[in-house]
């Protein structure tokens, strides 16, 4: 799976744990001086195809660094092939692979014969990879399916469902709709779900449809049987057929209440300080991460012993619309908003696993300080001409601290602390603190020395201190969501 949140080898797990320091080691020596043996031509190049674009450094390699060894797959390739090693000569049983972006032209997409195929809800995103339509974005996840290999998908928007059902005809694959998780409920017993949130239930809809293709491989019986489809036919112009509900096993149901995916709607209570985490960075995931936030945090009572003050941590990259994700979270309420890069720390030297050369500070910054201008115009045409709103930034020259390693704070004049004050910073680390003001125990209290002073900061640091509650979404970006857990969960980094 990808990205990972803290660590590398979370991408490579073995009955759900992520694999051994020392076995991600040994695996990943082995496939990188193998791909260096078999290099060919006067020009180095190896047997695999090129990357798709730069490569991303990671630990234990540094080799990606080299130009000399610019012949490398990139980071995900590299990985993916690891991957696939590594599952090989650890003979596991079963491999769930999840591509990296779109399917078709995805590195993970050379298994010629899965058991089964399946795709979940769509979404917009990577649109410079896989196109600006949801239409078109179908065409790219349907290049996984196989000629005779079950495909499953979920309730689909009915052109891009069209899309999908012609991909299939096409690759001559039986395409199926995955009921609804109600369906498999009996009488009035609900399911349980260990993940939060509507939108898990489609998801655990279609895990149900693989695994039972899975277990109907092995030869288990009275788990409901697919009707025969004819690609060439029934799914030519034709709805596409609704797979059986069957009777869920013990074991089945007990999956759907104890699954856990860390970064997904999930929630760590740090004495008065509530952390509330979602990689949402889409308009649809992020709809559903405002509905999860709003029930598990917005629809608690207010504390009786004092104020609740609700922070908003974000940050997004790549070519996503950044207004658009924004103005979804504004009828949250926020009492701030806090931009920062994903750089767990200015200096991330000592953190490989963090690593991303495709995006310096100073760019990075650049992003936050334009989240930032949107965040207060949305509030501004919210609001209208509420005279206690900030002004419009002016953030021109305000990128230029006497240091790049510097500590930076930087904010829109607010002639009062409330009202969602957008603050800015150069990391997850000082963000964090200064949420937090020294009352989560996983964290330092913020130092004052290097920032520059301003009222709505050192205000906002009183009221964060005096709150009987704190509540903060951080949501945007997997990639934060893995920097804040790292911080906030040190023993997720051994």
């Amino acid at each position: 799976s990808s990205p990972h949140l803290v660590q590398v080898r979370e991408r490579i797990r073995i009955n759900g744990q992520p694999i051994s320091k020392d076995l991600f080691n040994k695996y990943f020596w082995l496939v990188y001086n193998r791909l260096e043996e078999t290099k060919v031509g006067p020009a180095g190049v190896v047997g695999v195809l090129p990357p798709l674009g730069p490569p991303l450094p990671c630990s234990p390699c540094s080799a990606w660094q080299d130009p000399a060894h610019a012949s490398m797959p990139a980071y995900f390739r590299f990985l993916t092939i690891m991957a696939f090693h590594v599952f090989l000569q650890e003979k596991v049983d079963l491999a769930v692979v999840e591509v990296g972006i779109g399917g078709t032209y995805d590195c993970t997409n050379i298994i010629r014969a899965p058991v089964v195929c399946g795709v979940s809800s769509l979404g917009i995103d990577h649109t410079s990879i896989l196109g600006d339509t949801m239409e078109k974005i179908a065409w790219q996840k349907g290049g996984i399916f196989k000629p005779g290999v079950p495909a499953f998908t979920v309730a689909q928007p009915e052109r891009p469902l069209e899309v999908l059902r012609e991909r299939a005809q096409e690759r001559e694959c039986p395409l199926y709709l995955c009921p609804e998780l109600d369906d498999f409920e009996e009488g009035s017993r609900a399911l349980e779900l260990g993940l939060a949130g509507a939108h898990q239930r489609s998801n655990a809809a279609l895990a149900l449809q693989l695994a039972r293709t899975w277990l109907q491989r092995r030869g288990c019986q009275g788990l409901g049987e697919l009707k025969e489809v004819r690609p060439s036919t029934e799914l030519l112009g034709g709805p596409v057929p609704l797979a059986p509900a069957f009777q869920l096993t013990d074991a089945m149901i007990q999956g759907l209440r104890d699954t856990e995916w860390l970064g997904r709607t999930q929630v760590l209570s740090h004495g008065p300080v509530t952390w509330y985490l979602d990689g949402a960075h889409t308009t649809s995931s992020i709809q559903a991460c405002v509905r999860w936030f709003r029930q598990a945090a917005l629809s608690q009572d207010k504390p009786h012993d004092g104020s609740e003050v609700r922070v908003l941590l974000f940050n997004a990259t790549g070519d996503r619309d950044t207004a658009a994700l924004l103005k979804l979270l504004v009828p949250c309420h926020f009492d701030y908003a806090v931009f920062c890069p994903n750089f767990t720390e200015v200096s991330v030297a000592n953190n490989a696993d963090q690593q991303n050369f495709n995006v310096t500070l100073e760019n990075a910054l650049t992003r936050c300080l334009e989240n930032q201008r949107t965040w207060t115009r949305l509030l501004e045409e919210k609001v209208g001409q509420d005279p206690w709103l900030p002004s419009p930034l002016r953030v021109g020259g305000l990128l230029q601290p006497a240091s790049p390693r510097g500590s930076l704070l930087l904010v829109p004049a607010a002639p009062r602390p409330l009202n969602s004050p957008a603050l800015v910073f150069p990391c997850l680390a000082q963000a964090l603190r200064w949420v937090a003001q020294g009352r989560d125990p996983q964290l330092a209290a913020p130092t004052a020395s290097g920032a520059h002073p301003h009222p709505a900061a050192s205000s906002g640091a009183v009221l964060l201190r005096e709150a009987a509650a704190v509540r903060v979404l951080v949501t945007g970006s997997l990639h934060l969501v893995g920097g804040a857990l790292r911080l906030l969960e040190p023993a997720l980094s051994q």
